[in-house]
C-alpha cells in the first residue's frame, strides 16, 4: 500500500477488502501516518519581537523544523498597525528538502514619519498547515519623545558608565582603587558577547545587561545625562594586519555581521527602555586604515589586507554598522581612524580620510550617521611631545619621527579632523582621544624601555637631530610600529569632555589591564591568534622597522585580565595617581 502527499495534518483512514470466491471476505484498515502534522513540522522564528529603527531596517530569520517531502512556501504578511512599518523583502520564502534548515532573512523597514509614537504592526508568519507565528515589530521612532535634543558633544555635561565587571577587577588590584570608578569603554568582539552568560556579579554581561545599568546609574546621577561607550568590534576577516585581535568570522561571512551580529545590537539598543541614554558606539578598531596602510605592493602589506579591500568587507560592513545605528536617534557612531604613527604619513593621510567617505556612504549609509572620530583606541603614542615640539623638516628625517609630519596624538587629531571635513564629512564632528595607556610616566617599574628610564622634564640640549629627539621625547617605546602590552607605558591623562578644540572628550576605550594579545601562543574559542609582535623575544617585522618588539611577558589572550599590565600602567601613571 502506499500513501499519496497531500498538504492537510489528518491521518486519514481507508477499508481495503481482501476478497476471494467462495471464502468470507476480510476487511484491512489502513491509516495515513500523516507527516504534515504540527508535531513534527513547524515555523522556526529567530525572534518574535523586533525594533526598527524609524529611517532603517531590521530583520528576523526563518527556517522549518523538520525535513519536507516538497517545497514548502512561507509568507511574512503585515497586519493591522503602524503602516509606517512594512515587510520590505524576504515576503515569501521557499524551503526545499534540501534548504528547510537554512535560516532565511526577512528585513523590516520603518519608514520617516513626523510623530513622536513608537508605532507597533503585527508580522504573520505563515505557511499551509502549519501554525502561524506572530513578530510585534515596534518602530524606534527619532522624532522626539523622551530621548530629547540631540547633542553636539554627547560628552558635555554628562556622567559616563563605569563598567562593574572591570570595576571589581580594578578593586581587586593592590591600588586600584585610585581609578575603579573611571569610566572604560566595552567590547563587544564576538556575537555571543551581545548576550552575555551571567550578570554584573557572574559571568559576563551582555549588551542589554549594561544597558540597564547605565540606566540605574544613570538615575542615580541627578539630571545630568549617562554616556555609555561600547566598542563595536567584530568584523568578517576582522584586523587584517595582526592575529591577537583577529576575529570569529572569516572574510566572506559579511551577511552573518549583519544579521546576527549589527541587527541584533541595533534591536537592543533601540528599545526604549535606554531611550534616554547617550550610547557612543566605537565602530571597528584597525579596520579601515588598514585598507591604506597594508595593502597593495608596500612593505607591510598582507594578504589578508588585500582580500579585505578587494572583497568590501571592511567598506560595506562598516557603512551597514553606520546606517543601522546611526537610524537610532540617541546612538552617537565614532569611527575609529587608528593614530598618527599609522596614518600621518603624506601617503596616508588624505588617502585614509577618503577611504572613511567612503565607507561611512556605503551599504546605504550617508555621512550624517557619523558624529565624530577616534585615535588611538588601545594604542600608546603620547598626547602631547612639549619638549621636541613642532615637526620641522630637519625633525622629519630622524628615525624615530621618519618623515611622518606628526608627533603626538593631539596635533594628528586635529589635523586629521580638518582632512575628514575636507573629504566631505560635516565640519561639526568631533574628535575622541584614548588616553588609556599613553601616560609614559616615571617608568619606575620594571621593565622599562632601555633608552631612558625617565620622564623627560624638558628639551634636549643635542645639535644631533636624532639625539635630540630621543631624549626629549615622552613617548618611550622602541619603535611608532610596536602596539602590544608595550613595556613602560602608563596611564594617560583622565577621562574628561571638550579638553581641547576639535576634541569631544579625552576617553578609555581600551579599559587598562586588559591584554593586548598572549606572549605566547594560547589556544582559545575565541578566534583569537598568536601574534608575534606579542611576544617579548620577537625582533620584529617590516612595519616597525625590524625591531624588538618591547611587549611585556607572561600576557594572556587579548581582551583577558593582564595583571602586571595594569599594575605597571599604575605605577608609570601621568599626570601621576594621588
Amino acid at each position: 500500500m502506499a500513501a499519496a502527499e497531500d498538504s492537510d495534518t489528518t491521518n486519514g483512514t481507508r477499508p481495503f477488502t481482501v476478497a476471494s470466491s467462495g471464502l468470507t471476505s476480510v476487511t484491512v484498515n489502513a491509516t495515513e501516518a500523516d507527516n504534515d502534522g504540527t508535531t513534527t513540522q513547524s515555523l522556526v522564528v529567530s525572534s518574535t519581537s523586533v525594533s526598527v529603527p524609524e529611517g532603517g531596517t531590521s530583520s528576523y530569520t526563518v527556517r522549518l523544523a523538520a525535513q519536507p517531502s516538497g517545497n514548502v512556501t512561507v509568507t511574512n504578511t503585515a497586519g493591522s498597525g503602524d503602516t509606517n512599518i512594512t515587510v520590505s523583502s524576504g515576503a515569501s520564502l521557499t524551503f526545499t528538502t534540501s534548504n528547510w534548515n537554512t535560516a532565511q532573512t526577512v528585513t523590516l523597514a520603518a519608514a520617516e514619519d513626523s510623530d513622536s509614537t513608537a508605532g507597533t504592526r503585527p508580522i504573520t508568519v505563515a505557511s499551509s498547515g502549519l501554525t502561524s507565528v506572530t513578530v510585534t515589530a515596534t518602530e524606534a521612532d527619532n522624532d522626539g519623545g523622551p530621548v530629547g535634543p540631540r547633542a553636539d558633544n554627547p560628552y558635555a555635561n554628562a556622567g559616563v558608565y563605569v563598567n562593574p565587571q572591570w570595576r571589581s577587577k580594578a578593586l581587586a588590584e593592590p591600588g586600584g582603587s585610585r581609578i575603579a570608578n573611571q569610566p572604560t569603554g566595552v567590547w563587544f568582539d564576538r556575537i555571543s558577547a551581545l548576550t552575555g552568560n551571567g550578570s554584573p556579579t557572574t559571568g559576563t554581561m551582555g549588551l542589554a545587561d549594561h544597558l540597564d545599568q547605565a540606566v540605574t546609574q544613570d538615575a542615580a546621577n541627578g539630571s545630568a545625562p549617562m554616556v555609555i561607550q561600547i566598542v563595536v568590534y567584530n568584523l568578517p576577516g576582522r584586523d587584517c594586519a595582526a592575529l591577537a585581535s583577529n576575529g570569529e568570522l572569516g572574510p566572506t561571512e559579511l551577511a552573518r555581521y549583519k544579521s546576527e551580529y549589527i541587527d541584533v545590537m541595533a534591536g537592543i539598543l533601540a528599545r526604549p527602555a535606554y531611550a534616554n541614554l547617550r550610547i557612543v558606539a566605537i565602530i571597528e578598531i584597525d579596520s579601515l586604515p588598514n585598507l591604506v596602510t597594508n595593502v597593495g605592493g608596500r612593505a607591510t602589506a598582507t594578504a589578508m589586507c588585500d582580500t579585505m579591500l578587494a572583497n568590501r568587507g571592511y567598506v560595506d560592513g562598516v557603512g551597514y554598522a553606520l546606517n543601522k545605528l546611526g537610524a537610532i536617534p540617541n546612538v552617537y557612531n565614532y569611527i575609529d581612524a587608528a593614530h598618527h604613527g599609522w596614518v600621518g604619513w603624506d601617503d596616508n593621510f588624505g588617502a585614509t580620510a577618503n577611504m572613511m567617505f567612503t565607507a561611512a556612504t556605503a551599504s546605504g549609509s550617508t555621512a550624517a550617521n557619523v558624529h565624530g572620530f577616534i585615535t588611538n583606541t588601545a594604542n600608546t603614542s603620547a598626547l602631547t611631545e612639549p619638549y621636541v615640539g613642532s615637526v620641522t623638516e630637519q625633525l622629519r628625517q630622524t628615525t624615530w619621527i621618519d618623515w611622518n609630519r606628526y608627533n603626538d596624538e593631539l596635533t594628528f587629531a586635529q589635523a586629521f579632523r580638518s582632512r575628514l571635513i575636507q573629504s566631505g564629512f560635516s565640519s561639526s564632528i568631533g574628535m575622541l582621544i584614548d588616553t588609556s595607556r599613553n601616560g609614559w610616566g616615571s617608568c619606575v617599574q620594571t621593565p622599562c624601555q632601555p633608552t631612558q628610564a625617565t620622564r623627560p622634564t624638558a628639551a634636549s640640549t643635542s645639535t644631533d637631530p636624532n639625539t635630540f629627539v630621543n631624549q626629549s621625547r615622552i613617548d618611550r617605546r622602541i619603535h611608532k610600529g610596536n602596539w602590544c602590552n608595550q613595556a613602560g607605558a602608563g596611564l594617560g591623562e583622565r577621562p574628561r569632555s571638550a579638553p581641547a578644540t576639535g576634541i569631544d572628550a579625552y576617553v578609555w576605550i581600551k579599559p587598562p589591564g586588559e591584554s593586548d594579545g598572549s606572549s605566547s601562543l594560547i589556544p582559545n574559542d575565541e578566534g583569537k591568534g598568536f601574534d608575534r609582535m606579542c611576544d617579548p623575544t620577537y625582533t620584529g617585522n617590516a612595519r616597525n622597522g625590524n625591531s624588538m618588539s618591547g611587549a611585556l611577558p607572561g600576557a594572556p589572550v587579548s581582551g583577558h585580565w593582564f595583571s602586571a599590565q595594569f599594575q605597571q600602567l599604575m605605577a608609570n601613571a601621568y599626570p601621576p595617581l594621588s
